[in-house]
């Protein structure tokens, strides 16, 4: 991508600043594992409680709870449109970072059963944990310019573009979401879901700040 086009999207800098520094390749291959774990362990926790989250992800709850579609597979192919806005918008770097996110995700998420067994879990508990889990990893992966595609892409493009905390729009979107829910899952189940989307997106309006941490360089 052209320098002008590129630099022009995501982290502008004055030009009386110093660009922040690049992660190297291994920092952001850590990071993209570890936000991707994070996030999809707390989507378990969504799943086996029977909550939703909203955005992509929510229509893919919603995909499996209507009609038995696996969250990892609805999830995958629910978020390959957005890649041409990353690209048109945000630049290579970046699509491929939150395609390699996205993959990992829609694998971890169906792998973690393997793993771990739920005997019992209390809804509201598990809206909590799971929605600060989800934060959390979407933090780090927009520290390391990546995210997990569909509104998360937009929500972050309006915020660098005017200013439009992505916390707050994400969460409007998520709210719309969680909405439609009311129509396959009982209220209990919603509420708690409502209280998961305030949580993660609390977590990430509190902690992504342009003014304290430039994640976004020249793609």
């Amino acid at each position: 991508m052209a320098r002008g086009r590129g630099s022009a999207i995501l982290g502008r800098v004055s030009e009386t600043e110093s660009p922040a520094p690049q992660h190297s390749l291994l920092e952001d291959v850590f990071a993209i594992l570890v936000g991707t774990l994070f996030i999809s362990f707390g989507i378990v926790l969504f799943k086996q409680a029977g909550l939703l989250t909203g955005g992509t992800s929510g229509i893919a709850f919603l995909g499996l709870y209507l009609g038995g579609v696996p969250f990892g597979l609805g999830f995958f192919l629910i978020n390959l449109p957005f890649y041409v806005l990353a690209v048109m918008r945000v630049g290579w770097r970046f699509t491929v970072k939150t395609f390699c996110a996205v993959a990992l995700v829609s694998v971890l998420s169906e792998s973690h059963r393997y793993f771990i067994d739920f005997a019992r879990l209390e809804p509201f508990y598990a809206a909590v944990l799971g929605g600060l889990l989800l934060g959390m990893g979407f933090i780090v992966l927009f520290r390391h310019q990546a995210s997990l595609g569909g509104i998360n892409i937009l929500a972050l493009y309006l915020q660098e573009k005017y200013g439009l905390r992505a916390g707050k729009f994400q969460m409007a979107v998520d709210l719309a979401v969680l909405a439609a829910a009311l129509l396959v899952v009982e209220w209990r189940l919603v509420l708690a879901s409502v209280i998961g989307s305030v949580a993660m997106n609390a977590m990430i309006w509190v902690n992504h700040r342009r003014d304290r941490y430039v994640a976004w360089s020249a793609a």
